[in-house]
């Protein structure tokens, strides 16, 4: 295992970022699974499905309320940071009050809001429309305040194993200038800068149903957005709503969701206009270092 793992580690160190990088992957005689860049007999290519976005369809929700003159659509966003919306009416037929061009919006926190009201042009006939809604985390009115970031973890030092526009999986716009660290399971993971804790998944083992295993989002006061990711099952210690602060534990590594290996997946995103993308960060210090938080033993 340690091989394999120090194999794949140089392998992703070395890729460079002009293109995506094919991997391999086999399993042996023994039920070793290795990952590989060399297409050996047998071996099937590796996908990775870097989505790192949450599931939202539930907390930003768009609500219609029929009344006696017509339809309000109300737009709810139950999320702990804010939403950018927009809202196109397409398709409308006997449909007054609809906008002729897209409504967009900042939907603050844990709010909600009028979006349209509409009423039918002719009373006797029915109205037809479809409501096109898009929406991404955060502000993109908000500007990134320089910040070093202490390492977010305790222990070490490890290794980086794949940085910024890695051909492996860092080349995609929501994770373009992720790092990923090779650390034992169970390392305890603190919060890199204070904020408030927006999203998180406690409960996948194993691959699971999302990319990015579980997780912890946390919304700055600039309106970036940490995310730290494939965390052990059942060790996410923070809630969606909680105040963090700096150095605070709020979870362990892991290896879950698509990840080749136990490591610690660390992204900052922003909204860039209708899309949460990732954004180049600075470390306070070298990764291969004793880590800022390594002060009391653990």
């Amino acid at each position: 295992m340690p091989g394999r793992l120090f194999f794949l580690s140089v392998l992703l160190t070395a890729a460079l970022p002009a293109s995506a990088l094919t991997i391999y992957k086999y399993t042996d005689a023994n039920g070793v699974v290795t990952y590989t860049d060399q297409a050996v007999a047998g071996a099937q290519v590796f996908v990775f499905r870097d989505r790192m976005v949450e599931r939202l369809d539930l907390a930003v929700k768009l609500e219609t309320k029929k009344h006696a003159a017509g339809e309000t659509l109300l737009l709810r966003n139950e999320l702990y940071a804010p939403v950018e919306v927009e809202l196109r009416i397409e398709q409308a037929q006997n449909v007054s009050g609809a906008p002729g061009k897209p409504i967009r919006w900042v939907l603050a926190p844990r709010s909600s809001m009028r979006m349209a009201t509409l009423a039918p042009a002719d009373a006797s006939r029915p109205m037809h429309y479809k409501p096109k809604l898009r929406y991404a985390l955060g502000d993109p009115r908000q500007q990134p305040a320089l910040y070093r970031y202490p390492l977010p973890w305790r222990g070490g030092p490890f290794r980086l194993t794949q940085g910024a526009n890695g051909r492996y999986s860092h080349f995609t716009p929501k994770g373009r200038y992720a790092l990923d660290i090779a650390m034992p399971e169970g390392t305890p993971i603190v919060a890199a800068r204070p904020g408030v804790v927006v999203k998180t998944e406690n409960n996948q083992s194993g691959r699971g149903n999302n990319p990015s295993g579980n997780f912890v989002r946390i919304l700055h006061d600039d309106g970036t957005m940490g995310v730290y990711l494939h965390l052990m099952r059942g060790s996410v210690q923070v809630q969606e709503g909680q105040h963090v602060m700096i150095g605070e534990h709020i979870a362990r590594s892991g290896n879950t969701g698509n990840s080749t290996g136990p490591h610690l997946h660390f992204v900052v995103q922003r909204n860039m206009g209708l899309a949460l993308e990732s954004i180049p960060f600075q470390f306070a210090q070298p990764v291969d270092t004793l880590p800022n938080f390594a002060v009391g033993g653990e």
